[in-house]
């Protein structure tokens, strides 16, 4: 199936592994242009090569922090300048943290509301004009299960992707009559390099516990009985950026095997 995304322009924050390299790498096999911004620049040209290599595809790699606004500008202003404008937004940067309330402290949380609240506002508050311009856009804003059912010890990461299904919601009101397109995916146990963090740590204390394990114990938990790709999430994030999905927006789409007690 043809998505309709050859010679678009594509933002990916948080670009450099995960889902925000497999939506990056999706995007790109289907004829986009697409720059991915991460902090970590090793990381980020590593990922940049792969994705040219494995698609063929124009790929610009921006060592951007999108906790900060001056990062945003500065990503929005490479990528202008490189390709001329925006088509498609995917808003994918952030961390998982996740604790007791009463242990979160007040850095905290601002830290986690600056990545993933204000990046996606800042990011999308650049890019809604160059859509504008251009007649239309697409906004995909990731964000988690937990935005609609959180959990104990969830916060503050439950709350600040909960402010960004609001945010997904609020801005497919205001800019529908823009053809500036506005969804969410709300991710579950997803394949990831904060897991397999996790899975080092672990290994401290079990040297036995191979990934495939960590991961199949993981997948327990999960009514498909696994736990899912990034390219999974990649694919679905591509086809809410396409011509393909042209009548969906302010919808939040669980990807997660079934996982959600929620629609």
């Amino acid at each position: 199936m043809d998505l309709g995304l050859k010679g678009k322009v594509a933002i990916v924050t948080g670009g450099s592994e995960g889902i925000g390299k497999a939506a990056a790498q999706s995007m790109a096999a289907e004829g986009a242009r697409v720059a991915i911004c991460a902090r970590r620049l090793e990381v980020l040209e590593h990922a940049a090569k792969e994705i040219r290599a494995a698609t063929g595809g124009e790929v610009l790699a921006v060592q951007a922090d999108m906790s900060k606004a001056d990062g945003v500008k500065a990503l929005f202003d490479k990528v202008v300048g490189a390709y001329g404008g925006v088509d498609i937004l995917v808003n994918n940067a952030g961390t998982s943290a996740a604790g007791y309330f009463e242990e979160i402290t007040d850095d905290v949380w601002q830290a986690d509301l600056d990545l993933k609240l204000f990046g996606a506002i800042r990011c999308s508050r650049a890019a809604i004009p160059i859509m504008k311009a251009r007649g239309g856009g697409r906004i995909i804003n990731v964000t988690n299960l937990g935005a609609k059912a959180p959990g104990a010890r969830s916060v503050p990461t439950s709350v600040s992707r909960a402010a960004g299904v609001a945010l997904t919601k609020a801005l497919s009101k205001d800019y529908a009559a823009d053809n500036i397109l506005v969804n969410t995916v709300c991710i579950g146990l997803i394949k990831s390099g904060q897991h397999e963090h996790r899975w080092e740590r672990q290994k401290e204390a079990n040297a036995d516990v191979t990934l495939d394990a960590w991961y199949d114990d993981m997948g327990g938990r999960v009514p498909l009985g696994r736990v899912g790709e990034a390219q999974e999430a990649g694919d679905v994030i591509a086809f809410l950026a396409s011509a393909r999905a042209s009548y969906l927006t302010g919808i939040a789409v669980n990807i997660d095997g079934g996982t959600s007690t929620v629609v």
